[in-house]
């Protein structure tokens, strides 16, 4: 039976029973080291995905990324390796955010990050600058999509989890960030920079030129919601509400614009233990959101008036159990039409 253990993360263990099948094969297998790594990555996600426990869930991000391996002792020189290859990274770029050809791009960053929540958070003056330093070396290294608004609200979970480690106050949001030795927001920085960057090569066309990627997404949304829920399709086809005016949000900023940030980080656990949890699965999790309000949107009789209950949706209250259900739903509707021949299709 598979539970969470104090551990569990760092060894990257799922309690089993000591006869359980799957480890003695590993144990025979010619691999056993690898094979039973493997294993234990498995568990993990399976573990994950009803949500991580708050004390294990800054590791337990890495391993799910991949940003840290799943073997204990290739760990601490994985980290080392990597935060000394960020910090070489601001060393040769970040001091030519001014030059001409990456102006535009630092300007931008530098307006969009004061416009971010949590604000109490963000706007404390080493925040700011972190952001500005992850987001612009982000978009030095990846020119084919470079800077696009949106991606800084990727940065805001990684960061907020892995200074959970590090802070006493329960909610971070509103931390003192000051108070945190300059060596741990030094890994912190290092460490949601790698992770974020993970995230975004499974949805970079999400954000290169004309943002081909959100602009399929949308479309999917379109004929996966005609077929699960006809009537609210047709209701906003017959007030010409358009999927892109309120669903572009959802694809660009994966649903942060819609929900608190702790129940984003509830989501994450799920998209992080599903395959492509944060490209294909979201797409199950914004038609589970959207038909989630469907009682509300067959009331709405006036095009205003039901674009603007679509773009502020009342989710200020939710919790962790809200975003259960959505996930359970989510999942139902991929299991239900995933493999449907005519998936996609009306």
């Amino acid at each position: 039976m598979c539970r969470w253990s104090p551990n569990a993360a760092r060894v990257a263990v799922c309690r089993r029973s000591p006869n359980a099948a799957p480890v003695a094969v590993c144990r025979r297998s010619p691999n056993a080291a690898d094979v039973a790594m493997c294993f234990l990555a498995e568990e993990l996600r399976k573990l994950s995905w009803s949500g991580i426990p708050k004390p294990v869930r800054p590791m337990t991000w890495k391993l799910l990324s991949g940003y840290l391996p799943a073997n204990v002792d290739r760990r601490p020189a994985t980290l080392q390796r990597k935060q000394k290859e960020y910090f070489a990274f601001i060393e040769h770029y970040y001091d030519s955010r001014n030059d001409d050809v990456h102006q535009d791009t630092y300007r931008q960053i530098h307006i969009d990050i004061p416009r971010m929540s949590p604000e109490a958070l963000i706007l404390q003056p080493k925040v700011t600058e972190i952001f500005e330093r992850i987001l612009f070396i982000w978009a030095i290294r990846h020119p084919a999509s470079g800077y696009v608004q949106g991606i800084n609200d990727l940065v805001t979970p990684f960061f907020v989890v892995f200074m959970c480690e590090h802070i006493e106050e329960e909610d971070v949001d509103a931390a003192d960030v000051s108070r945190v030795p300059a060596d741990v927001l030094r890994n912190v920085e290092a460490d949601t920079y790698w992770c974020m960057s993970k995230l975004l090569d499974g949805i970079q066309d999400n954000y290169t030129f004309a943002q081909p990627g959100i602009q399929m997404k949308v479309k999917m949304l379109e004929e996966l919601v005609s077929r699960i829920d006809e009537q609210v399709h047709r209701h906003l086809d017959q007030h010409e509400v358009r999927y892109l005016q309120f669903a572009f949000r959802w694809m660009n900023n994966l649903l942060m614009r819609e929900v608190p940030l702790h129940c984003t980080v509830r989501l994450w656990d799920t998209y992080q233990s599903e395959p492509d949890g944060f490209s294909h699965f979201h797409l199950y999790v914004c038609a589970a959101f959207l038909v989630r309000w469907r009682k509300e949107i067959l009331e709405e009789r006036d095009f205003q008036e039901l674009l603007l209950f679509l773009q502020n949706l009342p989710t200020a209250h939710w919790g962790n159990e809200d975003i259960s259900l959505l996930l359970a739903e989510a999942y139902r509707l991929k299991f239900a039409f995933a493999d449907a021949p005519n998936h996609y299709k009306k």
